[in-house]
């Protein structure tokens, strides 16, 4: 069957991204973890439960929320996402609708403001949702929606707002997927996605940062892999599937402003913002 399959830029078919929620203080020593070894990723912030500033924690306390200062200042680093856990982090799917409409676009209002950024991404808090929360998602305007069941496969996701991630960092299968991962040649031509989560003071509570400091050194640096955002990920996706083509598969066009590369039976293409191109 005749068919399209997309590469990553650069005509790469592996990509990397990570998420991490809550805005916690010990998302800085992350923040730099990442930083030392090329990785990019998201962080997905309650707005409207910031830290008071001057905020001090009672000794032994592991969950220790930042101040808006403080959050500012970390994540506005390149290659970082901000992303929506709504406002104040409640169970979704157990307040009314208009409730959750306002949770969701009090934080991405927040966060814009606060980010001076366009803000399309969101992580369930506690992973709980259902129909109803994920419709209302999609009406106020976000693109992808992370869960926290763990595939433990580098499958695309069909639907972006449930965004199912490759593993948390936690998981007993970390560095054999990583491996796996790394090691990987092809899936019928599919582009592939490892996508890790968690919570950075999940790193403190279990005494293990050094986990998270070997897993970045594995996986990082590889030239055939995307190291990008969630929401990166997402919109070269979106972008994709936008291209179009005749019915004999001989003509494609790109419609969108993104130049975006693909294989057509095996051989790579890429293919310019407006240009249409015969294969």
């Amino acid at each position: 069957m005749a068919e399209l399959k997309m590469r990553f830029p650069g005509g790469l078919a592996k990509s990397f991204t990570m998420s991490y929620d809550d805005g916690v203080e010990q998302d800085k020593k992350l923040v730099s973890i990442m930083k030392m070894h090329g990785l990019k990723g998201t962080f997905n912030l309650n707005s409207g439960i910031y830290a008071k500033k001057g905020t001090v924690y009672a000794p032994g306390t592991i969950h220790r929320r930042m101040d808006e200062d403080e959050v500012s200042k970390l994540y506005k680093e390149d290659g970082f996402e901000v992303a929506s856990h709504a406002f104040t982090h409640p169970f979704l799917e157990r307040i009314p609708t208009y409730q959750v409409a306002t949770e969701i676009l009090k934080d991405r209002e927040k966060l814009e403001s606060q980010f001076d950024t366009i803000v399309r991404g969101f992580a369930y808090p506690f992973g709980t949702f259902n129909d109803e929360v994920v419709n209302i998602l999609k009406e106020c305007g976000i693109a992808y929606a992370r869960t926290v069941h763990s595939t433990r496969n580098f499958k695309m996701p069909q639907n972006w707002l449930l965004l199912d991630p490759t593993c948390h960092h936690d998981d007993e299968q970390l560095f054999e997927l990583a491996d796996k991962f790394i090691n990987a040649k092809d899936d019928y031509g599919y582009p592939m996605m490892f996508y890790l989560w968690g919570h950075a003071y999940e790193f403190e509570a279990n005494n293990n940062w050094d986990r998270i400091e070997k897993f970045a050194e594995i996986i990082s640096g590889k030239e055939d892999v995307w190291y990008a955002t969630n929401i990166e990920i997402c919109e070269y996706t979106e972008d994709f599937k936008r291209l179009r083509t005749n019915v004999d598969f001989t003509k494609v066009y790109n419609p969108t402003a993104r130049t975006i590369w693909f294989t057509y039976r095996d051989k790579p293409y890429k293919i310019e913002p407006g240009e249409e191109m015969s294969i």
